[in-house]
């Protein structure tokens, strides 16, 4: 078992991958890097094999599916994961990491948001999409984290042993974030400067689809691990909703005495029935979701067993 692991996903990032490896050596001498490359097309690998990192390879697309093979493949008391765009200063590497060592955190995001993110990043969508997610999440969740798409961050070997990755692309990074938060890890924020990618340097995130990507997955999450409040939310809506077309129906037969508008009182009633079941649903989830917050406690404690066993402590 390594003592840190630095990971590094990279996808066709000859221009600035060496650089990053060299700094990561630097700031963690005592750290094993690996770079995990998804079918580049240029010089990545050769480039990275020669400024010292351990390349292996993950042949599905998709930054999703490299982190599941990095997280299945490696152990280490500690990981630090970086992007390999050179977009990250590794001078904060060091607390990150510590922070994990020394503090007990399961995760420590780097946070680019609080320093210089907004001012370096030239795609105002991104900016607004950042904000957006970190105020939703933050919300939906009750948490504080402060940057929830970042890829600067470092975990403990339990995060890792016990996260199921099920993203395939960049939203794997709110998976990770949601994760995290709702069962109650031990989740840490440094600020971090952010520059901006070096000219000639293109980001593979593409706005639009994978912006709708991740807010998808956050719903998504929301629905399974805070079931009650998500199907209480849409019976409210239902019942509102049925309300609101019911109101005119019910004044013209207070007035006449008549119903002369029968499938609007029958489609209310379905509404109102709908919502029932969608509130009676959310709450046969939600114990199922308790008990599944009762067994990731076991799993935790197997896994604490199982690092105590490799590290001879």
């Amino acid at each position: 078992m390594d003592k840190t692991a630095v990971l590094i996903p990279c996808y066709n990032e000859e221009q600035t991958i060496a650089k990053v490896v060299r700094d990561a050596k630097n700031a963690l001498p005592e750290a094993v890097v690996y770079v995990y490359d998804n079918n580049s097309t240029d010089r990545t690998v050769q480039l990275a094999e020669a400024a010292g990192a351990v390349v292996r390879h993950e042949y599905r697309q998709g930054k999703g599916n490299v982190i599941r093979r990095m997280f299945r493949e490696i152990d280490a008391e500690c990981y630090l994961m970086i992007d390999g765009d050179d977009t990250y200063p590794l001078d904060c590497a060091r607390e990150l990491v510590d922070k994990v060592m020394e503090h007990g955190a399961d995760m420590v995001v780097g946070d680019r948001l609080s320093s210089t993110y907004f001012t370096e990043n030239k795609r105002p969508f991104h900016n607004f999409g950042n904000s957006l997610m970190r105020t939703g999440i933050n919300r939906l969740f009750g948490s504080d984290i402060k940057d929830i798409m970042t890829g600067y961050r470092a975990f403990s070997y339990e995060f890792v042993k016990t996260f199921p990755v099920f993203s395939k692309g960049f939203e794997i990074e709110t998976e990770m974030s949601i994760h995290a938060v709702n069962y109650n890890m031990q989740v840490e924020n440094v600020v971090v400067d952010y520059r901006d990618r070096p000219a000639g340097s293109k980001s593979k995130l593409n706005t639009y689809s994978d912006g709708m990507r991740v807010i998808r997955k956050m719903l998504q999450l929301y629905k399974n691990y805070r079931p009650l409040k998500f199907f209480g939310a849409l019976c409210a809506v239902l019942i509102l909703a049925a309300a609101l077309l019911m109101l005119p129906v019910l004044r013209e037969y207070l007035g006449t005495g008549l119903v002369p508008r029968f499938p609007t009182l029958i489609v209310c009633g379905f509404m109102v029935l709908a919502g029932i079941l969608s509130l009676f649903s959310g709450m046969i989830l939600e114990v199922m979701a308790a008990k599944d917050r009762r067994d990731f406690e076991y799993r935790l404690n197997k896994v604490n067993a199982e690092k105590r066993q490799k590290t001879g402590i």
